[in-house]
C-alpha cells in the first residue's frame, strides 16, 4: 500500500509539473487580459486594465470587499475572466523592514527569512503572507533586502474574489520604496481555457499510452516462445547466484548486520546538519559547512564566537571542539567571522 500511494504522488506530482510546464509555454503565446485592483486610502479597490488601449471600453468601478462579492458592471465580470489580476495594497496594511545579510546568504534567504517572521511581525509564519526585494549589496560583503508582510486575513477575500470572477490568476504586491514586492503569486486555473482540462488530458494520455503497450506486450508473448526459454534460464542463474552467496557468508555476518553496523558507526550528514541547527543559537549564521570522515568543520558569524565551543562540547554528537583559524571582528560589523572544527560522535542509530 505504502508503494501504491507513493507512485501516486509521484505521478500527481509530475501532472501537475507537466501541466505547469504547458501553461508556462502557453502563456508565452496566449496574451491574457492584465487588471490592476489599486487600494485607495478610503479602503476601497478601484479597477483598471494595464493596457491603456482597452481602458476605453470599460466603465471606471470601484468597490469594497466587505459582505462578499461586489456587484459589478457586465463589462467587468466579462474582463476578470481568464485575466491576470494584480493588485497593489496601501502600505498602511503592509509591515515592512530593512534587513542585511552577509552577501554568502543570497542563497538562503526564504528559509533565513521565513525563520525570523514571528520575531519581525505579529503574525506567525503560517498566518502571514510575505515577499521581500531583490538583494541589493551594500560593501563590506553584506547584501540588503526589505521585506514586506501582511496579515493572510488581508488577503484571503482578495483571493476568493478572483477565483469567483474565473481569473487565470492573482498576484499580491506591497507598494515600497525600493519598488512593487510580490506577497502573493498564485495561478488559479490555466490560461488556455476551462474548457480543456490539461491534467486531465494527460492522465487520459498516459493511460491510452498504456493500454497500448501493455496490449503490444500480451501480443509478443503470444507469438514469441523463446521468452519462456529466457525466464527458465534466467531463473536458473539467480538460484545459482544465491546458492553461491549462501556459501559466502557462512561464517560471516549476515548483509543486514553489516549494513546495520555501517549505519551505526558512520556520521549522517543530514543528522549532522540538524545538531548543528539545535546546538547554534538564532544569532549565528554559517556561511560554510564541511564534513570529511569524522570532522566537520564551521565558518560562519556569531555574536559570541568562544561561546559556540562550549555549546559544541555539551551535544553528545560532537567532542572535541576547537577554533582552526583566527576569530576576528570586522570595524563596521557587529558579529565575530569564527572557524570551528569538531570530531563526530557517530551514535546514530540502535545496536538492537
Amino acid at each position: 500500500m505504502t508503494m501504491i500511494s507513493e507512485s501516486k504522488a509521484l505521478f500527481g506530482e509530475w501532472i501537475a509539473a507537466v501541466s505547469s510546464g504547458i501553461d508556462a509555454l502557453a502563456d508565452r503565446f496566449v496574451r491574457s487580459r492584465r487588471i490592476l485592483l489599486a487600494e485607495r486610502d478610503d479602503g476601497r479597490f478601484a479597477a483598471s486594465t494595464i493596457s491603456p488601449e482597452s481602458d476605453a471600453a470599460l466603465p471606471k468601478v470601484s468597490f469594497r470587499l466587505e459582505g462578499g462579492k461586489p456587484p459589478l458592471p457586465r463589462e467587468w465580470t466579462e474582463a476578470f475572466r481568464g485575466s491576470r489580476v494584480e493588485v497593489e495594497l496601501q502600505p498602511v496594511h503592509v509591515m515592512t523592514h530593512l534587513l542585511d545579510f552577509p552577501d554568502r546568504a543570497s542563497d538562503f534567504l526564504d528559509g533565513m527569512i521565513r525563520a525570523q517572521i514571528d520575531r519581525l511581525t505579529p503574525w506567525t509564519v503560517n498566518d502571514a503572507v510575505f515577499g521581500w526585494s531583490p538583494p541589493a549589496p551594500i560593501g563590506n560583503d553584506r547584501i540588503e533586502v526589505t521585506l514586506a508582510a501582511t496579515s493572510k486575513l488581508k488577503v484571503a477575500p482578495l483571493l476568493q474574489l478572483v477565483e469567483s470572477l474565473d481569473g487565470a490568476s492573482v498576484a499580491v504586491y506591497a507598494t515600497a520604496p525600493v519598488g512593487r514586492i510580490p506577497l502573493v503569486d498564485r495561478r488559479l486555473r490555466s490560461v488556455i481555457g476551462p474548457a480543456v482540462n490539461v491534467p486531465r488530458l494527460l492522465r487520459v494520455t498516459l493511460l491510452s499510452a498504456g493500454i497500448a503497450a501493455a496490449a503490444s506486450l500480451l501480443i509478443g508473448a503470444y507469438w514469441s516462445d523463446s521468452l519462456q526459454s529466457e525466464l527458465g534460464d534466467v531463473q536458473r542463474r539467480i538460484s545459482q547466484r544465491r546458492a553461491a552467496l549462501r556459501l559466502e557468508a557462512n561464517g560471516t555476518a549476515s548483509g543486514l548486520d553489516l549494513l546495520a553496523k555501517r549505519k551505526q558507526t558512520t556520521p549522517s550528514s543530514v543528522m549532522v546538519m540538524e545538531a548543528l541547527s539545535r546546538v547554534l543559537p538564532d544569532s549565528t549564521y554559517v556561511t560554510e559547512l564541511r564534513i570529511e570522515a569524522d570532522k566537520v568543520q564551521v565558518v560562519g558569524m556569531t555574536q559570541d564566537a568562544p561561546s559556540l565551543i562550549r555549546l559544541l562540547e555539551q551535544s553528545p554528537q560532537f567532542t572535541r571542539a576547537t577554533f582552526f583559524a583566527p576569530t576576528t571582528r570586522a570595524a563596521n560589523e557587529s558579529g565575530e567571522s569564527f572557524h570551528i572544527e569538531a570530531h563526530i560522535t557517530a551514535y546514530f542509530g540502535s545496536g538492537t
